[in-house]
């Protein structure tokens, strides 16, 4: 029996963005039980549940036809804003029709554009948020994420070379969040006793990055 290695994306068109929708529905729902435990430690419990709910929204919510990359990502903000409760909700809604806004007009997402994509989507969670590094949120993993894509951009990467890294970013982010006590949100109410607990939001970040590079690796594929 021979194996056939998959080949990498050099592009995200609008299909591949599906793919990338479908495969993070694939992990959350995986990991929702997860999620939802590390919520639950320090905040409403609910976590993997809303977001389990909210990607299949937006799985659903996804056309029959290819669209455009800009397309996709404002359909999946608006399932998100519609079906996920608490701050998870807004703040992913925010992240991927500002993603949106930064793909308008674009057929495909090379490295440079993904980044700038990116950088835009994380600037909506900061602005709606108004969280910094550091204070034990989801951008805690979105920013090294995001310094990885900038890092692959200038290094001339490939594309699946800087999505890897900025989904292994992500995860050490997600990990990151373990000694912080927590400053925003429901987890701040406990001050020093969320230390010793991972972000939520930071943990299912780290998915939908990893879900991002596998789409990309074509590790996902038969899956998405």
């Amino acid at each position: 029996m021979t194996s056939t290695t998959p080949t990498p994306l050099t592009v995200l068109d609008g299909a591949a963005v599906a793919d990338w929708i479908r495969r993070t529905s694939q992990l959350i729902s995986a990991h929702a039980d997860e999620l939802t435990a590390l919520d639950a430690a320090i905040g409403d419990a609910d976590h993997g549940a809303n977001m389990k709910r909210g990607l299949a929204a937006a799985v659903d919510a996804l056309a029959s036809q290819p669209q455009a990359p800009a397309a996709v990502l404002k359909q999946t903000a608006m399932a998100l804003i519609s079906k996920v409760g608490g701050a998870a909700g807004p703040l992913y809604g925010t992240f991927f029709l500002r993603m949106s806004t930064a793909c308008a007009g674009k057929d495909a997402l090379d490295v440079d554009s993904l980044a700038a994509a990116v950088a835009a989507g994380v600037g909506g969670i900061v602005q709606r948020g108004s969280a910094e590094a550091g204070d034990k949120t989801m951008i805690d993993a979105w920013n090294p994420a995001l310094e990885a894509l900038n890092a692959a951009a200038a290094d001339t990467s490939s594309l699946a070379q800087a999505v890897a890294a900025a989904a292994a970013a992500a995860d050490s982010g997600r990990a990151a969040t373990e000694p912080m006590p927590a400053k925003k949100g429901r987890a701040s109410y406990l001050g020093e006793r969320s230390i010793g607990h991972i972000d939520p939001g930071a943990a299912s970040t780290a998915l939908i990055v990893q879900a991002l590079a596998d789409v990309v690796s074509g590790s996902a594929a038969g899956e998405a």
